[in-house]
């Protein structure tokens, strides 16, 4: 059994942070309980709201990290952006939903996010889809926090070490939910996790955290025996017992209908893997890249249809190990996935 010395957990093994609703505190302390290592979703929330999670992480006596969304490129084409509010008309109108055609931004309370966690530091930090300016990231550092970049490809892991980080989250393009690339144009191809760890390794010396694809305990022994120090879990963790996902979605992960994932920019504007349904099907053609546009343009769309089970119209989030997401408490699916370390 190995240890990631990065983290300072018992298991090289990582709860994923999934912002929105899946990632509970209640998630986060069952797998530091179980010797794992847990970030909180600080993405989509108040300031305010993080700082009362992390007061709370503070008691479990274990380390645990934070995981922000970086400010990326916000670029809307505003006659692009009405046109596909207009498609979406007939989907909103299914839930009682009126859709606004102008694109609203908004960059997730990025600097008060900081402020908190240099003020009130935390063990880890870790930032998905952009890279913050080196004088932030320094900044975190000096506070005693371990910093960590999310990277796709080994020009991001490059631009990543120049900026100081301790380390980097190589995230495949197999990983459930939002694709952390940097630029969200980019056509996310299909490759093994494996694969990029492995080109990325070949640009940095950086401890590495491997994401995306995993769907049991052979996995994991692969990417740690390719290069990584620890390895991120997400959709193995959905349908756990301490999990904040809805029943719908967990639901949905084991439900026959589904039969696959498909990487889309339809619900929110930024490539992201998900359960392939039929709000995928209408939309995925006229689909554009305008993160956070268009995820404004379809939240309250998403989140009535999420109250209502309407599994067609929801973002169900999901790896391509998603199959073999099992029910429980997330100390025994853990338990599962450290059997062949």
């Amino acid at each position: 059994m190995t240890s990631s010395s990065l983290l300072g957990s018992e298991l090289p093994l990582v709860a994923a942070p999934m912002a929105g609703g899946p990632t509970s505190t209640a998630l986060a302390e069952a797998v530091t309980d179980a010797g794992g290592f847990a970030f909180l979703a600080g993405g989509y929330q108040k300031p305010a709201a993080l700082a009362e999670q992390i007061a709370t992480a503070r008691g479990w006596g274990s380390p645990f990290g934070v995981n922000l969304f970086a400010p990326g490129p916000d670029r809307v084409d505003t006659a692009a952006f009405a046109a596909y509010a207009r498609a979406l008309e007939p989907e909103a109108a299914a839930h009682g939903v009126e859709l606004d055609p102008a694109p609203r931004s908004d960059d997730d309370h990025w600097a008060d996010k900081l402020a908190l966690l240099r003020e009130n530091p935390v063990p880890v930090v870790s930032f998905t889809f952009a890279l913050p300016a080196a004088g932030e990231i320094a900044a975190l550092r000096r506070v005693g926090t371990v910093v960590l970049a999310t990277v796709t490809t080994p020009a991001e892991a490059r631009a990543a070490e120049e900026s100081g980080v301790d380390g980097v989250v190589v995230q495949g393009p197999a990983a459930g939910g939002h694709s952390g690339t940097w630029d969200p144009d980019r056509a996310i191809t299909e490759a093994a996790t494996t694969e990029v760890v492995r080109s990325v390794r070949t640009v940095t010396g950086l401890p590495i955290i491997a994401a995306g694809g995993v769907d049991g305990p052979g996995v994991v022994r692969e990417l740690v025996h390719c290069g990584a120090q620890a390895v991120a879990v997400g959709t193995l963790l959905l349908r756990a017992d301490e999990s904040g996902a809805s029943a719908a979605h967990k639901n949905a992960l084991a439900a026959p209908e589904f039969t696959g994932t498909t990487i889309t920019r339809a619900f929110t504007g930024r490539p992201a893997r998900a359960l392939h349904n039929g709000f995928i099907d209408r939309h995925q053609g006229e689909a554009i890249t305008a993160y956070p546009a268009v995820h404004h343009l379809t939240r309250e769309l998403r989140r009535r249809a999420g109250q209502a089970g309407d599994t067609g119209r929801m973002h169900l989030w999901a790896g391509t190990g998603y199959r073999s997401a099992r029910t429980g408490p997330a100390a025994a699916i853990l338990g599962h996935l450290a059997t062949a370390l």
